[in-house]
């Protein structure tokens, strides 16, 4: 019988030990177990506490959770891979993560503290309406479903690297787990898991950071082989869109692709949970510090493969058969003397999966209650029996949903470009409602929801297109050379040296065919912004159509702080008694009552002013 190159590698690579099972299922015995103690011992009494934790919740475990929820198994393997196969470039993704959060901090943070609203969704109904709220809560669910899959994905590959089990059989047992802690623990369970994923997160990367440099020899042969390569390179300094990476990509496109999280239910459901507002701004800058160290280790961890691998590539190989299986075999390598250590890096990937997913889960929660259910019947329809039902039945069902969607990402290749691509798809859009909310009081209804539908179908062209013309072969992304050069004999022996030395040695070259459109060509740093730009310029355009909106008529508190100057002085003394009263109001349904009870007083008073001779 032949003896394929897959074969041989498989035979070659190495598995799992007792130890590591231990500790893999530990790590998951320990997340059910805080499921089941605020789920049945620690029960939250109603809405408020299962979704915000009764707006009580520590800075920490608070930051640390966004830590564990946005840096996903994405970025623990998807960032070394891209580091391994095109160079350094990327890391300076990173640069705008200084400008970003301090806008977001003054410009968004402040309207939505200030409304102790549950759903961020319910801003735009207070601003445009229940339509509004409707389109954006919508565009919510479609970016957490085509983005949650993928999460999954990534340490499920890592699984089957490091096990042999099937990608298809571990990822429904791990999803069953995640659904489980979220469905009945609420956002405290989701929180604490996420601390200890988050710990699990940074030992993990940390173990193979440094066994693996030392075992290389240091960090100037990391350096020099990377450098030797011409894997250590700078961002093009030019200003043309369809540069892949550059620093104009980086400073302006990156800026605009952090802002959506000034926006995102997953991330202001947790600012929410903190009772003032700076001490919601120090959650977020505790969240950016802890997510930038994590995602500059992961950094390294691609040079770090590469200088490990750099005369005998595991792609060409096969002893990796995906290319984000790469550090997953580094780990397996660099730790398999260490008994457990490689089961610590596999929990802690997983961890960062299911950190994700339930948080991605618990805001589905919210939205479906808070944005759908009650805006057709109403705040009261429910008992909190029949709330508590039905709050855990959307996370069964979207955690269900998610999971069946892994078996369709596998088909689509590397991860990292694309999840990013797809985020975008959604992110500037709903970024471009938020805004025009915000900074544009003069836009109406009618602009802000066909603007947020113009840049949907725009931005679904766009990505789309793209992804489509990729996968066609019209348009590749170029990659650094590698080579196997320095394999054993024992490996080689059974391979078709030949085809893959010639492989191995090619460089693939941007091959961009005439018939592509120029726009699919634009690099994925500009989605957001693309999305954003066609959102605004169309609820404008809209808005001044159809007659935009009196701002005599618009709330000040809907108006981000650096744009109320623009209002008539008129609204800012009966916009400040409300701010003065909400300081003291617990919630949101309190707050609403009290201003309309300030509004129709006004209202009074101004009619019995006109009516006086």
């Amino acid at each position: 019988m032949e003896v394929t190159s897959e074969r041989v590698a498989a035979a070659s690579r190495l598995f799992f030990g007792i130890t590591d099972y231990v500790i893999f299922s530990a790590m998951l015995l320990g997340c059910v177990g805080i499921g089941v103690y605020f789920g049945f011992f620690k029960v939250a009494v109603n809405a408020e506490q299962y979704l915000l934790g009764g707006r009580r919740m520590a800075i920490f475990p608070v930051a640390v959770s966004l830590v564990a929820s946005f840096i996903s198994g994405i970025t623990l393997l998807g960032t070394p891979t891209e580091l391994y196969l095109r160079g350094t470039q990327y890391v300076f993704m990173n640069v705008s993560i200084f400008t970003a959060p301090l806008f977001i901090g003054f410009a968004y943070l402040p309207v939505f503290h200030g409304l102790k609203i549950t759903s961020t969704y319910e801003y735009l109904e207070m601003r445009f309406g229940k339509s509004a709220r409707l389109l954006g809560s919508f565009l919510f669910i479609v970016g957490i479903i085509t983005w949650i899959p993928i999460v999954i994905y990534m340490p499920a590959l890592a699984f089957n690297q490091v096990t042999g089990i099937n990608v298809h059989i571990v990822t429904p047992i791990v999803c069953a787990v995640c659904i489980f802690y979220t469905c009945v623990g609420g956002l405290k369970a989701v929180v604490w898991t996420d601390v200890i994923q988050t710990v699990l997160m940074f030992v993990a990367v940390i173990l193979v950071i440094v066994k693996g440099t030392f075992d290389v020899g240091g960090l100037g042969t990391v350096w020099q082989r990377n450098m030797d390569s011409g894997r250590i390179e700078l961002p093009d300094l030019g200003f043309d869109l369809t540069a892949r990476h550059s620093w104009f990509g980086f400073l302006v496109g990156g800026f605009f692709g952090w802002l959506p999280l000034g926006v995102s239910q997953m991330a202001l459901q947790r600012f929410a949970s903190i009772e003032s507002l700076p001490k919601a701004r120090l959650t977020m800058w505790m969240f950016l510090a802890g997510a930038l160290c994590l995602t500059l280790m992961s950094c390294y961890t691609g040079l770090l493969t590469y200088a490990v691998y750099h005369d005998c590539d595991p792609l060409t190989t096969k002893q990796a058969t995906a290319k984000d299986q790469l550090l997953p075999l580094l780990v397996m390598e660099t730790l398999q003397n260490l008994p457990g250590m490689p089961g610590i890096f596999v929990a802690g990937v997983f961890s960062a999966a299911l950190s994700s997913m339930s948080t991605a889960l618990n805001s589905i929660s919210a939205v479906v209650l808070e944005d759908f259910f009650k805006t057709f019947y109403g705040q009261d329809a429910l008992s909190e029996r029949q709330t508590d039902i039905l709050l855990k039945s959307v996370v069964v069902i979207f955690g269900v949903l998610c999971t069946s969607l892994v078996f369709v990402v596998e088909k689509l290749g590397t991860v990292l470009q694309l999840s990013m691509s797809l985020s975008s798809m959604t992110n500037g859009p709903v970024l471009g409602v938020f805004s025009a909310g915000m900074f544009l009081p003069w836009v109406n209804t009618w602009g802000a929801i066909f603007g947020g539908l113009t840049g949907l179908i725009f931005m679904g062209w766009v990505v789309l297109g793209s992804q489509a013309v990729m996968a066609a072969g019209l348009i590749t992304i170029p990659s650094k050379p590698v080579t196997i050069a320095g394999c054993s004999a024992d490996l080689l022996r059974h391979l078709n040296t030949t085809a893959i030395s010639a492989a191995a040695n090619s460089t693939i070259t941007t091959d961009a065919a005439s018939s592509v459109l120029p726009i699919y060509r634009v690099s994925y740093l500009w989605y957001t912004t693309m999305g954003l730009a066609v959102t605004l310029v169309a609820a404008v355009v809209i808005s001044l159509v159809t007659g935009k909106r009196d701002l005599a008529t618009v709330d000040r508190s809907l108006v981000t702080p650096l744009m109320r100057w623009v209002l008539p002085e008129g609204r800012r003394a009966s916009a400040t008694r409300v701010d003065r009263v909400r300081s003291s109001i617990s919630t949101y349904e309190g707050y609403k009552a009290v201003k309309m009870h300030i509004i129709l007083a006004d209202n009074e008073k101004a009619k019995e002013a006109k009516e006086e001779p």
